[in-house]
């Protein structure tokens, strides 16, 4: 009987002891669940913080487990950085949560300009023999511009170092940039198209990243031609003026000469500067080592005016019977773009006459309105600012 008693009382301990295990798996069914809810809801509000939009910034230095970070606007802050971020070093960019700034994860380097606007991707149709009267300037740049880019191994035979870039000056519309455009279109080399203007930016220190983010890309393309056009609009003479905009002007014109022959060497990097001004050139940038080559390009004489008349009336109906000299004599004086401008008029004299061919009367007419409007504007400039 006893035993029996026993019995009884050990299967209803271990029912109590079922029961009490039964009641604390639903009590932790029932906290895991809680659980569960709050890491989904905590992993929800993280994953919100992850999530764009996120800040662009700069680690400016590691200090400890925190960071020094630098926004585009300038300010700092020291912040934590996400354990799922990886090692992070100073100069690295990463993406920041906006409320505490959090570094949440490192991204490839920022550009702050859209420079890659500046590369031309389809190549100038113009070439070597499209360009008249000038035969010693195409020489010239063949040898500054397009022989080190083609054939690198004749200077590493001799020992020297090719120039690192031309300057060419002379008045308006003699062909400096058809040049240009000539060079680009003779290599294979990555054009990169700018007027100096555009490197003129509104805050501090926003020009001179832009010149150093074209240089780079330079470098990353290379080999690669940058073409700087009406270079005195950056590259004017220094004088001490007081103003912001004046100073914001030379710190780009000095970031521009850092980078032609700071410690970062150009590599197949060639720079072609052109310009109408060079009295006002500041003598820093066409110093040798810099802009070595000085190229003139000049108004074209009495064979230049005939070779570049020729290459105009390439493709025109023209009559047989037209005296070529008389028509070059008259054009004593003009550039390049204005003996194109000769022959665009003369086919307008000749549409309107409703004549299917140029004759030579419509030649000289254009000749006798090109230089009317010629003097009409000297005329205009001399009442303005003489």
């Amino acid at each position: 009987m006893s035993n029996t008693n026993n019995t009884e009382t050990k299967k209803d301990a271990f029912n109590e002891m079922l029961a009490g295990y039964s009641a604390n798996v639903s009590q932790m069914e029932s906290e895991n669940k809680l659980l569960k809810e709050t890491v989904a809801n905590l992993k929800n509000e993280l994953a919100k913080f992850q999530r764009t939009p996120l800040l662009a910034a700069e680690v400016k230095e590691i200090m400890g487990e925190n960071v020094l970070l630098k926004l585009a606007n300038g300010n700092e802050f020291l912040v934590d950085v996400s354990p799922n971020c990886e090692k992070l070093s100073a100069g690295d960019y990463v993406l920041v949560e906006q409320k505490n700034l959090t570094i949440i994860k490192k991204i490839p380097s920022v550009k702050n300009f859209n420079v890659d606007k500046f590369v031309i991707i389809s190549k100038p149709e113009t070439n070597w023999h499209s360009i008249g009267g000038l035969q010693q300037q195409v020489e010239e740049i063949k040898e500054v511009i397009e022989l080190p880019l083609k054939k690198p191994e004749l200077f590493r035979k001799i020992g020297i170092q090719p120039p690192k870039g031309i300057l060419l000056y002379g008045p308006p519309g003699t062909g400096k940039t058809l040049l240009a455009k000539a060079a680009a279109a003779s290599t294979n080399a990555t054009f990169i198209e700018l007027v100096a203007s555009e490197l003129v930016q509104k805050f501090i220190g926003e020009g001179a990243k832009q010149v150093k983010e074209i240089f780079q890309l330079a470098r990353e393309k290379a080999p690669s031609i940058i073409f700087i056009d009406e270079l005195d609009a950056l590259a004017a003479k220094r004088i001490d003026v007081g103003t912001s905009g004046e100073r914001e002007v030379q710190r780009t014109f000095m970031q521009l000469l850092a980078e032609l022959d700071g410690f970062k060497p150009l590599g197949n990097v060639k720079i072609i500067g052109c310009t109408n001004r060079k009295d006002i050139i500041d003598p820093a940038i066409i110093r040798p080592g810099r802009l070595d080559r000085l190229i003139e390009v000049p108004l074209p004489n009495k064979e230049g005016i005939t070779e570049i008349f020729r290459i105009h009336m390439t493709g025109m109906s023209v009559e047989k019977k037209i005296k070529t000299e008389k028509i070059v004599d008259k054009m004593e004086g003009m550039s390049g773009a204005e003996i194109k401008a000769v022959c665009t008029e003369a086919g307008y004299f000749a549409i309107r006459a409703n004549k299917s061919k140029v004759t030579e009367k419509n030649f000289l007419d254009a000749v006798k309105k090109v230089k009317n409007t010629e003097s009409y504007e000297g005329d205009n400039y001399l009442r303005m600012f003489g």
